[in-house]
């Protein structure tokens, strides 16, 4: 059995960065998962927002067969709360002609329990973007640790 050896030179931050660009490579083209399943989106995205120290509010936007058009890191907020503009949501789901989307977000303190406010906002956005027949798939908040799934908890 062979293992295989690390470069010192290369940090836990580069490795990581390369599986984000295989996995979103592998997410645009048809040999790859496509970002239907909650479970592949919430791996992608713990690597993406679960360490970051401050709220961040994503949006992935995907194709007809789910598969990733654009992963954007749209608002940015303190500790325990980011603002969400729903317009802003939909002028970026037009821009990447979208056919649906995923919303993601990080809650630094580790408990990845939607709040009212996060359950709202869902609600709000999921209604903007019906209008123009953007489907919305989930809502995700994550942690470094474990992330709640909106569509799993039937929220959607």
């Amino acid at each position: 059995m062979s293992t295989m050896q690390v470069s010192p030179a290369v940090s836990d931050d580069d490795i990581i960065k390369q599986a984000l660009a295989i996995m979103e490579n592998r997410m645009r083209y048809a040999s790859g998962p496509t970002l239907a399943e909650p479970k592949h989106v919430s791996n992608y995205l713990r690597l993406r927002l679960g360490e970051l120290e401050r709220e961040v509010f994503a949006v992935i936007f995907l194709d007809s067969q789910n598969r990733l058009i654009s992963y954007e890191e749209l608002f940015f907020g303190t500790l325990a709360v980011t603002s969400v503009y729903p317009r802003e949501v939909v002028k970026l789901a037009l821009k990447n002609n979208a056919a649906a989307a995923i919303f993601a977000h990080n809650h630094p303190s580790g408990a990845t329990e939607p709040s009212e406010a996060d359950q709202l906002i869902t609600s709000t956005l999921k209604s903007a973007l019906r209008l123009i027949d953007v489907r919305v798939l989930d809502h995700i908040v994550v942690s470094a640790t474990s992330s709640t799934s909106f569509a799993e908890r039937g929220l959607l």
